[in-house]
């Protein structure tokens, strides 16, 4: 360019523009300026997102494995279908053998099957005897009794150990038969006998035994329902005793079976597969099962056999229904306690929440001052919980599928992704709050909050004590498991309005004194309670929601052990007791002996009469238990066990005559029968016993059903107009008392020298397995602590009460959290105080306990206020629980309130808590106080 004086100015070079800097992420930018606060909060969501699904899988794994258990304990003939049908003249094994496949094909396609218990065959509705000279008779009127069986798979299942296996019956000649060699042993049978069977209308029959077998194993679940293979059993009275046993034929002998015994019947046994059924599938089950039975399962079968006259039937539909009842029963009972850890973990994500917004709140001012939308600014807090929160929840719910394997996964996903919802979510809501302008009626709708928790509340309460639990097929009764949740939490906010006047009247107290480390630590919680720079009522809450859920459940849990005890004495006639058979007497000896046992505190020798009649003054005759006892002792016994407690000295009788009458005790069912007139006890011996009232009682000792009619008199008394009151054929005891050791003394003094039927019934229960501790039939002890035993080994029982624990230690694991999330909150300014009053004389030891005295109120506060609110809740809706599932047995127990087991988890988790605030301040706080006191030195 060139200007008028011929000047040339040089033209400028544009330059090139510079790119505008690109804004960084904020997600990423936040996640490294806090990378700790972030491990921290995704950990918090793994735990909680893990435990979220756990606990429904649990419950699910426990249902299902105490639902397996007790269908697997009652056997399989009450576990499995049992198909009959009558027998074909021209019948043929492989005709029973392709039945067999075409009816499990069409049960199992809809049902698993277990091939465990499965049998299938053809049996003789009759059994014939056994005449021949030479066999072992018991009594002249009964000769040995002889059953006939075809069962396939037999030969896989004993072992032939003389002659060989039925085969083909030729016209005419005997039925080749393979018996036990026990049976044949003991009935006197030799290999290659023919027996004669009498006549069967067509003529003699007889069989021909070719072979004898000895079973593998008696206990194998094919022998069930079979009759007697693997020996000779007793059958009959004493006057009709005779042995017992069943043969076997070949399949090459149906038809011939069939005209031996003239009533023949095929039979297939189809266990289902135990190990497969599932608590939520059990009413389909039970549908398909019912189809089988009368529907179109049934209608199909017939046809699908070709064999028209078959009939299915089963125990499993009564089966099932009493599994669905015992679970329903104990359902809301297991859920109270993952009820509970759902409260706290909430409790605990909205605390984390609000620490964090209280940590971030001028960042979060200072983006809205310059510009920043609320709706921007929330969404990026949102995706920055997303990114924190959402890859450790489904990491840990996926732990929890993976270590707690189930087939249902529908609960546990949901309420995981509810916990997640509430981590993610929680953090954004709390700072729409901070960005919200405050309004002066805060306080007010704070209060018209808490009405409003408190109204549902007592409406949940009074629900539940009008109604109860929900009637059985209704499921878990959400209504009582939130009940104890509803009362904790206004529990926790009646305590969040009273914690301040307290505290600080204590601080009030405390500054009268001489010491200041009591009144500053009082006064700055009575502060910190108020002036809301922190929110300090949310870990009371948590800490009170722990206590509340943890003590009801262990008050239910000692409740149910003492009324299973309870039970167990009552079943059991007292801590032990001694029975023996009618025909039997105990002797004196044993009667003393037994009750100079370590342990025993009262026993007595007793005489039971179970065929007496009561004849009242209107002649009219009732059935009744007449019990003779020795007064003081069987008094003592009855209060032990809280059942008929009554005064000795009114059983006591002058001396006199036959006629004169004795005092009685009659059940409450006889009252009205004694206002008609004199009363008299009928024995079956033609014997009267005149009685007169002594009192009414409810129940007795000696008898564990409460329904039965009984008459109570002293067997002094007693004996001294009737003699056979003068012998015993009871013992009963309370007292911490050994069963083996009154056992031990049955056997060597209780029992007499048996002989004759009695011994022959003695060795026929102990070769059927049926043999108790050596004792012969009918000689038992029972006793408390075993009977208690056997009620809680119900697997259902075990279930409910692992999840109550895992729950339990869930909950106070959540509540210690809430607590060290405040003092890390806390912690900065806590410190600097400390350090200001360390420059002013405060010693290590007064910093502690001023540390400690600041939060020890609000620990003690909600320890305090969690049980008083766990007994409150107790008092409030124990009378809507039926405690029958967990004990195991019908109880008419109240849950009542008890601070035993309340005081346990109470004291434990408040220590702990105080234990944690110490070694925080201990390890923490010295450092920090070290670092603050030199702030502006130079490196």
């Amino acid at each position: 360019m060139t200007t008028k004086a011929g000047t040339t100015v040089p033209e400028p070079v544009p330059t090139p523009a510079t790119p505008a800097a690109r804004p960084a992420p904020w997600v990423r930018t936040r996640l490294r300026a806090t990378p700790l606060a972030a491990l921290l909060m995704a950990a918090l969501a793994l735990v909680t997102a893990f435990l979220a699904a756990a606990f429904p899988r649990l419950s699910d794994r426990g249902a299902d494995a105490a639902l397996r258990e007790f269908t697997h304990n009652l056997g399989v003939n009450a576990t499995s279908f049992s198909a009959t049908g009558a027998t074909l003249s021209d019948d043929t094994a492989g005709q029973l053998d392709t039945a067999r496949d075409r009816l499990t094909r069409e049960i199992g396609r809809q049902i698993p099957l277990s091939p465990v218990g499965e049998v299938y065959g053809t049996r003789v509705k009759r059994d014939h005897g056994l005449f021949n000279r030479g066999l072992t008779r018991l009594s002249d009127s009964t000769p040995p009794m002889l059953d006939l069986l075809y069962v396939h798979g037999l030969r896989d299942k004993v072992t032939l150990t003389a002659g060989t296996w039925p085969g083909v019956t030729a016209g005419g000649a005997p039925l080749p038969i393979a018996i036990s060699e026990k049976a044949a042993e003991a009935i006197g049978i030799k290999l290659g006998d023919v027996l004669d069977n009498g006549e069967d209308g067509v003529g003699p029959v007889r069989t021909s035994v070719v072979g004898l077998y000895r079973v593998n194993d008696s206990q194998d679940p094919f022998w069930e329902d079979l009759g007697c293979p693997s020996r000779a059993c007793l059958a009959g009275g004493p006057d009709t005793l005779h042995w017992r046993t069943t043969g076997f034929v070949g399949g090459e002998s149906l038809g011939a079976l069939s005209n031996w015994g003239s009533v023949g019947q095929n039979f297939w046994r189809v266990p289902i597969e135990t190990g497969a059924l599932r608590v939520d599938q059990l009413d389909h089950t039970r549908d398909i099962v019912n189809s089988f039975i009368a529907g179109r399962g049934a209608s199909a079968l017939p046809a699908l056999t070709n064999r028209p006259e078959m009939h299915v039937n089963s125990m499993l539909p009564e089966v099932f229904t009493r599994a669905t009842v015992r679970y329903q029963a104990a359902a809301p009972l297991g859920a109270i306690g993952p009820a509970g850890v759902a409260g706290v973990a909430a409790v605990v994500l909205c605390l984390a929440a609000a620490l964090t917004a209280d940590r971030r709140s001028g960042e979060i001012k200072l983006l809205q001052a310059r510009g920043g939308s609320r709706t921007g600014v929330l969404l990026r807090l949102l995706g920055e919980g997303a990114v924190t929160v959402v890859p450790a929840a489904v990491l840990g719910s996926a732990l929890a599928v993976v270590l707690l394997p189930t087939p249902r996964w529908g609960n546990a996903v949901l309420t995981a992704l509810v916990a997640t919802l509430l981590a993610v979510l929680a953090f954004p809501v709390r700072a729409s709050m901070i960005m919200s302008k405050p309004r002066a009626a805060a306080g007010r709708r704070r209060l018209v909050g808490e009405l409003c928790v408190l109204a549902a509340t007592a409406a949940a309460v009074a629900e539940v004590r009008r109604r109860g639990v929900a009637a059985p097929g209704a499921g878990i009764d959400p209504l009582l498991v939130l009940t104890p949740l509803l009362l904790a939490v206004t529990g926790g906010m009646v305590l969040a309005r009273l914690q301040p006047f307290l505290v600080g009247r204590l601080s009030a107290l405390a500054g009268r004194g001489r010491g200041v480390v009591g009144f500053l630590g009082l006064a700055r919680a009575a502060r910190g309670s108020t002036a809301g720079r922190r929110p300090s009522v949310l870990p009371l809450l948590a800490l009170l929601i722990a206590v509340t859920t943890t003590g009801f459940g262990a008050t239910v849990l000692d409740t149910v052990d003492n009324s299973r005890m309870r039970a167990a004495r009552i079943a059991s006639s007292g801590d032990s007791s001694v029975a023996i058979p009618t025909y039997g007497t105990l002797p004196e000896e044993f009667v003393k002996a037994a009750g100079e046992l370590p342990g025993v505190r009262a026993a007595t020798g007793a005489w039971v009469e179970t065929q007496a009649t009561f004849i009242g003054g209107d002649h009219d005759s009732t059935k009744v238990v007449l019990i003779a006892a020795e007064p003081k002792a069987y008094a003592e016994i009855a209060r032990t066990l809280g059942v008929g407690e009554f005064d000795p000295a009114k059983l006591a009788a002058a001396p006199g005559g036959r006629d004169t009458p004795v005092p009685a005790l009659f059940s409450r069912d006889l009252a009205k029968r004694l206002a008609t007139g004199p009363a008299r006890v009928h024995l079956p011996g033609g014997s009267d016993l005149r009685t007169t009232a002594a009192g009414i009682v409810s129940a007795t000792p000696a008898l564990a059903q409460p329904d039965q009619s009984f008459v109570v008199v002293s067997a002094d008394a007693a004996g001294e107009r009737i003699a056979e009151f003068k012998k015993m054929n009871k013992w009963f005891a309370v007292g911490d008392i050994d069963p083996g050791a009154v056992r031990s003394l049955l056997l060597e003094r209780g029992v007499n020298k048996i002989s004759g039927y009695v011994k022959m019934l003695s060795d026929e229960a102990a070769a059927a397995g049926k043999g108790a501790f050596g004792l012969p039939p009918g000689y038992t002890v029972h006793s408390s602590q075993e009977e208690a035993a056997a009620l809680a080994a119900d697997p259902l029982q075990r279930s409910a009460g692992r999840l109550f624990w895992y729950a339990a230690f869930a909950s106070g694991g959540f509540a210690l959290l809430a607590v060290l999330l405040t003092l890390v909150r806390a912690a900065p300014e806590r410190t600097a105080l400390l350090a200001r009053l360390r420059t002013m004389g405060l010693r290590p030891r007064q910093g502690l306990a001023l540390i400690i005295t600041e939060t020890l109120p609000q620990t003690l506060t909600a320890a305090v206020g969690g049980g008083l609110v766990a007994l409150a809740a107790v008092g409030l809706i124990g009378s809507a629980i039926n405690l029958s599932a967990l004990v195991g047995a019908r109880v008419d127990d109240e849950l009542l309130p008890s601070p035993a087991p309340v005081l346990l988890p109470t004291a434990g988790l408040a220590l702990v808590v105080c234990l944690a605030v110490v070694l925080e301040t201990a390890i923490s706080g010295r450092r920090q106080i070290a670092t603050e006191l030199r702030a502006g030195e130079s490196p």
